[in-house]
């Protein structure tokens, strides 16, 4: 990064650095703001925080930069203070306004008499903790999807004025931006957003390992201990790499856990065999991850009330469909189905994990596998951990029993929601559907025998009634071999969910039919390795 800011003549006079929340970001911008003052480069410096009501929205950014440069030359403070007497409600207008009059028209003006050599001029400006600058104070009255919006509208109208005044005004300013990979600056840097050619990115969650950071980060400040126990053997180098592997890269991690090791009148060593040894299932009282508990609770918190807002979200619940989305994600090739079939089977809307993740990119993020198939991948293993957990998670826990309950229910309600009266005429409608309902329909008559098998649960069976109720084993029986993709053992699956009594009895006509049209349908369809998503 310093190479990139002492690269004056360098194609890109922007640098956005995204990554996941604790990757480091903060850390990063602060050594580069120490190292830029040390040079005598720096210009200026904001970092924003959520935490801290005089610099948690966009409203004091340009006014405190504009000062801050002012502070480097005393002709720009007396153009800028010039500026303010002219009009004293520059404060409120728009940041594209406040950058042009506050910085980019004093800057031209004095390097038009020439007052100012814009090559000695300091030119570093950097702007941590984007994600973090919310909307205007005083809207408790607000939704608070209309707090997200309105601070969204915030981020994106900052990121335009720095292009809009820097960029296209020529400035020789270098801007280096951190933040989460939220909706304002993952948009803005996007193919056709207005920052794609325009700035450099570097994605932390991607592109960097912190992994040898955090070595060093922990192992300076067990030395520090040691010399002040008298004991520099408290620690092995084998604590160390057990820490950095289970931070799976986030720097947080590492730093909780030194917050954490070194309370006052607690014992070192103990702290760090807790810390070493802790297990969510084990129950202990201490908490040693409270910090990174709360960190990821807010950023679930925030994306629930977000999307439950939409109009058409309403009435689904989101921590239900993240958690089924992120058991899928862990079950890996046992049970697989992908992201967007997914979707699908729980019946919401084409391409509807996008905007279940939206606000999460911090945490997750959607990938395609080596065979095609869209997944979710979880960045950090403390997030899968704190979601297993019920003590940690809290609300956010969302147990495999709901989880299995739910797939169930839509199982069967996307194979009643669909299917003609006249059963004789289902091949040919089913095949005038739209692809998207048809994937609905295969996940769900394949996916369905890997749940109730060996359930006995009252809930389980409820579903099983209603569904025998309404027909929908003809139609299930109607279904499937329209969706039968030659799968070894589709039968035997079948013969394991009989375990349950009650389904015992509602299947025992079908079971039969089902291993002699399985041996029939095996004679003409493909053989493969079984695989649910089509």
């Amino acid at each position: 990064m310093m190479d990139w800011i002492k690269d004056r003549d360098g194609p890109q006079s922007i640098l956005c650095m995204t990554g996941a929340a604790g990757s480091g970001k903060s850390a990063l911008q602060q050594t580069v703001t120490e190292r830029c003052a040390r040079s005598d480069i720096l210009a200026a410096a904001f970092f924003i925080s959520s935490a801290d009501s005089t610099r948690n929205t966009a409203s004091p950014i340009i006014p405190t930069i504009s000062y801050q440069l002012g502070l480097r030359h005393n002709g720009f403070r007396d153009s800028v203070a010039a500026a303010v007497k002219h009009d004293r409600h520059i404060f409120t207008q728009s940041l594209q306004s406040q950058m042009d009059a506050l910085i980019v028209r004093p800057f031209e003006a004095l390097r038009r008499s020439k007052q100012l050599d814009a090559d000695t001029f300091p030119y570093a400006i950097l702007i941590d903790g984007l994600d973090e600058c919310s909307g205007q104070p005083n809207t408790s009255q607000l939704t608070d999807a209309k707090k997200r919006s309105q601070a969204e509208d915030q981020q994106a109208e900052l990121l335009a004025a720095i292009q809009h005044c820097i960029l296209n005004n020529d400035l020789p300013f270098r801007v280096l931006i951190a933040s989460r990979p939220e909706w304002a600056i993952r948009t803005a840097l996007e193919p056709g957003g207005h920052l794609h050619e325009a700035a450099y990115h570097i994605q932390l969650s991607d592109n960097y390992d912190a992994s040898a950071d955090m070595r060093r980060f922990l192992r300076r400040r067990f030395e520090v201990i040691g010399l002040q126990i008298r004991n520099p053997q408290w620690f092995t180098e084998r604590d160390i790499e057990t820490l950095v592997q289970a931070a799976s890269g986030q720097f947080i991690y590492v730093a909780v856990v030194y917050k954490f090791i070194t309370e006052r009148r607690t014992s070192l060593a103990e702290r760090l065999r807790i810390v070493l040894t802790w297990a969510p299932h084990e129950g202990q009282l201490t908490h040693p991850f409270e910090a990174l508990d709360r960190l990821y609770t807010n950023i679930l918190l925030a994306a629930k009330n977000a999307y439950e807002a939409v109009d058409t979200h309403r009435g689904r619940d989101f921590s239900l469909l993240f958690g089924t989305f992120d058991w899928y994600s862990a079950l890996g090739e046992e049970i697989f189905i992908s992201a967007d079939t997914l979707s699908a089977l729980l019946g919401i809307e084409a391409r509807g994990e996008e905007n279940l993740i939206s606000d999460l990119r911090s945490l997750v993020t959607l990938k395609t596998d080596h065979d095609g198939d869209l997944i979710l991948d979880v960045y950090h293993k403390s997030f899968t951990d704190f979601l297993d957990e019920e003590s940690r998670a809290k609300d956010f826990f969302v147990s495999e029993f709901r989880v299995d309950l739910h797939v169930t229910k839509c199982c069967l309600q996307r194979i009643l929601e669909w299917c003609p009266l006249d059963l004789d005429s289902l091949p040919r409608e089913y095949q005038e559907l739209p692809e998207f309902d048809r994937r609905r329909l295969q996940a769900a008559i394949t996916e369905l025998p890997f749940f109730l098998y060996g359930e006995t649960d009252p809930a389980f069976v409820d579903e099983l009634v209603d569904f025998t109720e309404k027909r929908g084993w003809n139609k299930f029986d109607k279904l499937l071999p329209l969706v039968y993709r030659g799968e070894c053992g589709f039968s035997e699956r079948w013969e394991l969910w009989v375990r349950n009594p009650e389904a015992a009895v509602i299947l025992a006509r079908f079971i039969d039919k089902w291993e002699r049209d399985e041996k029939e349908w095996s004679r003409v369809k493909t053989n493969g390795r079984f695989r649910l998503g089509f």
